[in-house]
Order: structure tokens, then sequence, then C-alpha cells
């Protein structure tokens, strides 16, 4: 393609500049700089790079942009308003106030287009690769026989990232695994302007970027608007041929170093880091737009230029979606049972008949189970995906079988596999698999999940608190669950884990008691899609509760709390236990029974399920007339008095572990039937 650009071109850039400046200094706060100096690189993809369709932005052919730099959101919402992609300038005139669409960083099912929630530094580029490495799986599932790049499934991955997320840990990970991925249908552009909030980057970061990237393994490219410091110059072609000549690099993501002046072109303070997070004033802003042309006024665009953008974003959008349409078609008529399964997916459905295995009387770690489960959703799910940060055999998280989703030269004998592959590697890289994971759940066709040991879930909370603020159902499976793990001692044995993690609004924190409740809750889990779930699991066997007579179906797990054994009369009182201590409670229930005080034990394995159900059912569960309650969870004790109540008590661990076997742990630390029927005797006076 020939590159164009005309005067009207230049002039809807530096209506984008002025929409970022007026709208800063309206609200009163917010990050100019950025959005100014980068302007031609964001219409740049916008208007004359990327495929979009405005009429559509869950096309499945569209191309994914990536705004790491989350704090320059007003860079993003220019040309979403410029290309009529969901905002009108009433949304940028309220940028960063109550109930707009234009919060202080974009926001993934809050503003249309926006394919991400960004803003912590680095996260977006982790969410990237997750994206590229999506096409690739939603290709094999859909489309394997086409040569990649040319199926209807595939599309690029674009990103802005800045000097910060460069200098973040999270997208170093990311970026290593995008090079041994050969995620050619990446490309990232990297704002070197060498300003943060600080001041100049070189007072904490002086490395030379674009050698660290060409040591990963990506191709790399080098754009220079100041001319070595000697003269800007918008070179918006050189820029494009980067990006065009990044696109005909398919074995290696592109990294295309932009060096920019952050906030030309302001007259004054251009290249001072006060641009970089504060608005401008007025006197600077008068004198941009006297520089570029434009009057004195707040939002004074010409529509015409407005009108003229959101036609040519129109008008190609609509070639792009009629031509992708026009194979679509073709596809659905060649490929029935894909066309079916397309259908399932995209509605966010399961298989009607999907079954999950029923375990039998016996002894099973509920990681261990987790790994029967995904053997028998395999076949079933082929959108169900997912792997570990190098725990592959202690998470259980290999569906059996399954190749590994590798470049074949990266393939070995224990981990034979191709490029449409299924078996995530994410090697010791838990932030950006947090992300990654992520990544690939946004608005694709398919379903990630990523292990680990549940003390490293704090590598990556970042990336989990982000699921649940984008409401995305991304699955983190955290095995390994409690002082139970044993020899490895305290740095490996969650204790606060649990608590913190269900402090996350949004996040479902799951932990089963037995095989059959670790079966029920992947199925609940998947049911689910307007939340993430962290999956809790033992590395120890628990036994399998014999369901039937006795104990009541595992089915219950959906409701997050229900009544596993009830009391032989009228309770006097309640254990309430998760995961491995549901046995431990168990058993304190025969004892205080044989001692004739009728005893109900509820199992909770998702304190957020159980909350969402009807009052009367929790009442149900817990009535209010059992005041003798006891949670009994390897943890610590913050979050259960809401259950217990005030006349209740805890047996949790309000210290860190030890090393030794973990039989003998949970002895020593009291989870025993005998100290759980003592603690529950004594509410009783």
């Amino acid at each position: 393609m020939t590159f164009e650009w005309t005067d009207t071109d230049a002039r809807a850039v530096d209506t984008a500049r002025v929409l970022a400046a007026d709208a800063v200094e309206k609200v009163g706060n917010g990050h100019p700089g950025t959005p100014i100096s980068l302007a031609p690189a964001a219409y740049l993809l916008y208007q004359k790079v990327m495929n979009t369709d405005p009429a559509d932005e869950k096309w499945i052919g569209r191309d994914r942009f990536v705004l790491s730099a989350g704090h320059a959101s007003m860079l993003q919402y220019a040309q979403l308003y410029l290309g009529g992609l969901g905002l009108e300038l009433e949304d940028i005139q309220s940028l960063r106030t109550w109930g707009s669409k234009t919060p202080g960083h974009p926001e993934y099912g809050h503003t249309r287009f926006v394919e991400c929630t960004t803003g912590p530094l680095g996260a977006g580029v982790s969410n990237a690769v997750g994206m590229a490495m999506a096409a690739r799986r939603q290709r094999a599932i859909f489309d394997p026989e086409t040569t990649p790049g040319e199926s209807l499934f595939d599309y690029n991955v674009y990103v802005i990232a800045g000097d910060g997320c460069m200098q973040e840990g999270v997208a170093q990970e990311a970026s290593s695994l995008a090079a041994t991925q050969k995620l050619g249908n990446l490309i990232m552009i990297y704002d070197d302007n060498r300003i943060s909030i600080e001041g100049e980057t070189k007072i904490a970061f002086t490395e030379d970027v674009a050698a660290r990237y060409e040591a990963y393994g990506w191709h790399v490219a080098t754009v220079d608007w100041t001319n070595g410091g000697t003269e800007y110059k918008e070179d918006v072609e050189a820029l494009y041929n980067a990006i065009e000549e990044a696109k005909k690099v398919t074995d290696r993501p592109s990294f295309i170093k932009l060096t920019t002046v952050i906030g030309w072109p302001l007259p004054n303070k251009a290249g001072d880091h006060s641009v970089h997070g504060s608005k401008l004033g007025g006197g600077e802003i008068a004198a941009m737009k006297e520089r570029i042309g434009f009057p004195n006024e707040p939002f004074a665009i010409e529509q015409e230029i407005v009108e003229h953008t959101r036609k040519n974003l129109a008008e190609r959008g609509k070639a792009a979606r009629e031509a992708w349409n026009e194979r679509f078609e073709a596809w659905k008529s060649a490929n029935a049972a894909g066309a079916e399964l397309l259908e399932r997916v995209r509605a966010g459905k399961l298989p009607q008949d999907l079954s999950l295995p029923v375990f039998e009387e016996g002894s099973h770690s509920t990681r261990a189970a987790s790994g029967e489960v995904l053997a028998a959703l395999a076949d079933q799910l082929p959108e169900l995906w997912g792997g570990s940060a190098d725990l592959a055999g202690s998470n259980n998280t290999t569906m059996k079988g399954q190749p590994s989703f590798l470049p074949e030269d990266r393939t070995t004998e224990d981990w034979p596999g191709n490029m449409n592959g299924r078996t995530l590697h994410y090697g010791v890289r838990e932030h950006a698999m947090g992300g990654v994971v992520n990544g690939i759940t946004l608005g694709s066709l398919t379903r990630a999940y990523g292990g680990t040991f549940l003390v490293f879930s704090d590598y990556m909370r970042p990336a989990v608190r982000l699921a649940a603020i984008s409401k995305t159902p991304s699955i983190f499976v955290w095995t390994h669950d409690s002082v139970g793990v044993g020899e490895d001692g305290p740095t490996h044995q969650p204790i606060e884990h649990l608590a913190a993690l269900r402090a996350i609004p949004g996040l479902s924190v799951v932990r089963p008691s037995d095989a059959n409740e670790t079966a029920v809750a992947w199925g609940e889990i998947l049911r689910r899609t307007d939340k993430p779930a962290g999956l809790i699991l033992s590395r120890q066997n628990l036994r399998t509760i014999p369901r039937g007579e006795k104990y009541a179906s595992a089915e219950g797990v959906a409701k997050g709390g229900y009544v596993v054994s009830e009391a032989s009369a009228e309770p006097k009182v309640i254990l309430i236990a998760t995961g491995s201590e549901v046995e431990v409670a168990l058993d304190g229930q025969e004892k205080l029974e044989a001692e004739g005080i009728p005893t109900r034990v509820v199992s909770m394995p998702c304190q957020e399920w159980f909350d969402e159900q009807s009052e009367e059912y929790r009442e149900e569960v817990l009535p209010s007339s059992v005041t003798a309650r006891v949670s009994v969870e390897a943890g610590i004790s913050m979050g259960w008095g809401k259950y217990v109540g005030a006349k209740g008590a805890s047996v949790s661990i309000e210290h860190f572990g030890a090393s030794a076997a973990g039989a003998k742990i949970f002895e020593e630390f009291g989870y025993t039937a005998e100290n759980v029927a003592n603690t529950a005797k004594a509410l009783l006076g």
C-alpha cells in the first residue's frame, strides 16, 4: 500500500492534540504530554494501519490495540472520537469525571473498542502477548489448514508502551515469552521520550532497550523524530514503513523504538516532566494553539475534520469487513461443525451434555483430581487451554495427551508439540502468566487458565486484580494450598493468601474439599463468564467423601456453601470448613455427636458464591438461631467473622508455618478432630 499523508491528516493529528490538552485542562488533572506528542502514531494506527469495523467492536477479524501506557488515555480516546468508535465530543469533555465513558485509564467493558483495562504500567504488554497467542490458538481450532496469517481468525496486535512499561518486570517477563513463542502478529511501539514522573529517566533507567529486545529475539527497528537531538521532525512515513516491515516479519514479534519529545509541539513545556501528569495551564495551551493554527477556545475543532476521519475509517472498515464476511460465509458453508462450535463459544455457552468425572471412595489430592477433570474436558471443550509457570507436574495443569503450544524448534522430548498445540508453558513468570491469561481470555474465542503455587499468587496479584476489574473470566489454578505443603517450610506455605485473595472484589476464590467438589467447582467456574476465579487445590491426598445417604451431593458447591453432613437432631453447633479441613470438621462432628451434641458440618468452598444466594438459602444453611459456630481453615481467620458471628470461633493459623511433614504440622497447629470438638464445646460452655 502506498503511504499517503495529507494536510487533512496533519490537521486531524493537531485536532487530537487540542482535544487532549483541553480535556485535561477542563477536569484539572490528567496526563496530556504523551497524548500530544504521540498523536501522529495513534492516528496512523487507527486511520491507516489497523483493521477496525466501527459498527462492531467484537468483530472476530479486527486488529487489537493495547495502550500499555494507560495513563495516556486521551491518546486512545481522541482516536475513538475521531474514528466514530463510540465516543462523542461530550465524552471527551467529561474526561475523568463521574459516569463518563472516558475514565482516567482505559477500561475494558466500560468504553467501546477498548480491548483491555490498562493503567499499571507494563500490564498491557502482557495482555497483548496473550492476545497474540490467542489468535494462533483460535486458528488452530477453527481453521487449522490455513497458512498462518491468512486465516479469518488471524489478527495483529499493536501496543503502545512507554518508558515506565519498559522498566516494569511484567513487561520484561511477557516480552521474553513472546520471543520464545515467535509471535509474528505482535507489534510494539515504544515511545522513547526519556521522561517519567520524577523527571529524566536517566536517574534510574539507562539501558539500551532496543538491544534488550534484540537479545530477547524480537525484530527491532528504530525511528528517531528528534534526528539525534538536532531537529524535531515527525516523520510519520518512516514510522509507517517500520510498521509495514514489521508486518512482514512473521516468525518474531516486532519492536519499534520511536524517539520523541514528550509534549511536542508545546512551545515552552515540550520535553519537561511537568507535562507528563499535570494540566498544562491556559497560557501554554494558547501558545500551542497559536503555533498549530487553532483558535484559543476550549474544544474549538473543525467538524469537517471529524467528518473526514470518521468517513475514512468507516470506508476502510466496511471494505475490510465485507471482504472478511465473504470469506466467512464460504468458511461456514464448508465447516458446519466448526460453525456450530463457533456459535456456542461466542455465546459463552458450555455443551449441554458436558460430562464431569465422578470419583469413587478413595484418596486424591485435589490438584490430582483437577488434572483428571482437565483430561475429561479436553475433547469436550476445545476452547479451553492452559498450563503453568514451570510447575506442570506439581499443578497438574496439563491435559493428558495434548501437545504443547510451541514453535517446533522449541519442543523437547518431554514436551512435544507444535504451533497449534494446547499446553502452555509460561516459564517462571507468574506476573506475566496472569496478564497473558487475561489477554487470551479478553475478546478471543478461547478460555485460558494458568497455574502456580498459592503462595506465589502474590507475584501475580496485580493481574488477578485487573481481571476482577475487567470482569474477565480468567481461571487461576493455585495448588499447594496450606501448611500441608510440609517440608518446604514457611516460604512456601500460604497463611494469609486466602484472606488476601478474598479481599479482591469480584474474584471467586474456590477451595474444594475433595475430588468430587473439585469436579463440580471446575464446571461452575466454566459456567460463569462474568468474573475471574481462583481454584485453590491441595498438595496432599484428601479422602473422597462418600456421597449418598450420610453426606450430601457435591453439587452443592455451585451455591458456594452447603450442608455436607447434617446433625442428628436440631443442631447446637455448626462447623464451617473449606478444602482439606472439611474432613477434619467431619471427624470433629463424629466426636461431638458421640458426646450427644448435634453438630452440622457446612462445606463452604466459595464464600463469594455463597454470598450470592438468597437470604432464605443462607439462613437455611447457617440458621441465626445457632450461634455456636466454628470455622476451620488452614489460614488466618480474617473474613470468617461474618459467618461465625460474635459468639463463634475460628480454628486458624495466625503465624507462619514450619518445615516438617504436613500431617505433623496440622497436628501441632491444632487441625485435629479433638481441637475442633473442644473449640466447639468451649462455645457451649
